[in-house]
């Protein structure tokens, strides 16, 4: 397993991060969560994200009971929902749910506390202050976003330096090949201003681990075959006709379309870690075999040719050697 360094925070987090979302949900068993998390600790995964939402709130519960003996080898991340219920202020509703979490994932600190998604109505010094409390308590190491426009996480960290807060050290988004809005503004900011970036669905909701195939219906007990997610989003005639192209980059390889879509991943030097949920300890593997592909320049290039940034005509932004 490989490690890098979260932005500007003394966190060395695995290339490849455990996501839970469908802890408490789609795996119901807090036994089946516990083999994964153990598997995905065992290979080196260190990075475990979370939220207070996931699972109608299960889902910290689980990675607390699998990690509560082994603590020590791993860093949790978790979110909190910023929209504020009526007669609360918003320090008020951070500090409930910061006590909620830390219950449930049965530790006194969190390594990094995401604002899930942002409420435009509060400002920086709103947010950033009552969290400053809790890393002042020891509650939590350092802090981050989730779904921050780039305006947002350049203003949120402003004011941080300002005012002497904690600054957001990550930007947690969706991204993905065929999602690449993320290298426009967020990508250049987490450069040039040294914050992790975390992709959270770098396989589309499952669109991209293969088991889809242009043209024909979406496998039996797939997501696919369920409206208004992240795969019914990309089932579309432009993404599935790449399909076919990106694999046989991968097959000319012995590699799956799976692998490619990591190794792309994190042939980005702004990637911290990539956020992949896993169902069972064999998703987990296969994940983490993924990361250990290392994409030349030239095949790069070329699923950047088949995939290319494109959104509204705007050219995505480079890097020296000519990527982003």
């Amino acid at each position: 397993m490989h490690y890098r360094k979260l932005g500007s925070s003394d966190l060395n987090v695995s290339v490849v991060g455990l996501g839970t979302n469908n802890f408490g949900g789609r795996l119901p068993d807090q036994a089946v969560s516990a083999r994964v998390v153990h598997e995905a600790i065992d290979l080196g995964v260190n990075l475990i994200d979370t939220a207070i939402g996931y699972g109608g709130g299960e889902s910290e519960v689980h990675v607390g009971n699998a990690t509560k003996d082994r603590r020590d080898e791993v860093l949790i991340a978790t979110k909190f929902r910023a929209e504020v219920p009526k007669g609360k202020t918003f320090a008020q509703h951070l500090f409930e749910q910061c006590e909620t979490s830390l219950a449930s994932l049965q530790t006194d600190y969190i390594d990094l506390y995401q604002l899930h998604w942002p409420v435009f109505a509060l400002t920086p010094e709103e947010v950033l202050e009552p969290m400053a409390r809790l890393v002042e308590q020891g509650k939590v190491r350092y802090i981050g976003e989730c779904n921050y426009s780039s305006w947002r996480l350049a203003e949120t960290n402003m004011v941080a330096g300002q005012r002497g807060l904690p600054r957001m050290v990550s930007a947690q988004h969706n991204y993905n090949i065929f999602s690449r809005q993320v290298e426009l503004e967020i990508f250049p900011y987490c450069d040039q201003r040294d914050v992790g970036f975390l992709p959270y669905s770098p396989l589309g909701g499952g669109y991209l681990t293969g088991k889809y195939q242009a043209g024909l219906p979406a496998p039996a007990g797939s997501r696919g075959l369920l409206g208004g997610n992240e795969v019914a989003r990309l089932r579309n005639n432009r993404n599935e006709a790449l399909l076919e192209p990106l694999g046989a980059i991968a097959a000319e390889n012995d590699r799956t379309l799976l692998d490619l879509a990591f190794a792309w991943m994190l042939a980005h030097p702004q990637v911290s870690s990539v956020i992949a949920g896993a169902m069972s300890p064999e998703q987990i593997r296969g994940n983490v075999a993924a990361a250990e592909w290392e994409l030349t320049e030239d095949q790069l290039a070329a699923i950047d040719a088949i995939s290319p940034y494109a959104d509204g005509g705007i050219r995505g932004p480079e890097r020296e050697g000519g990527r982003a």
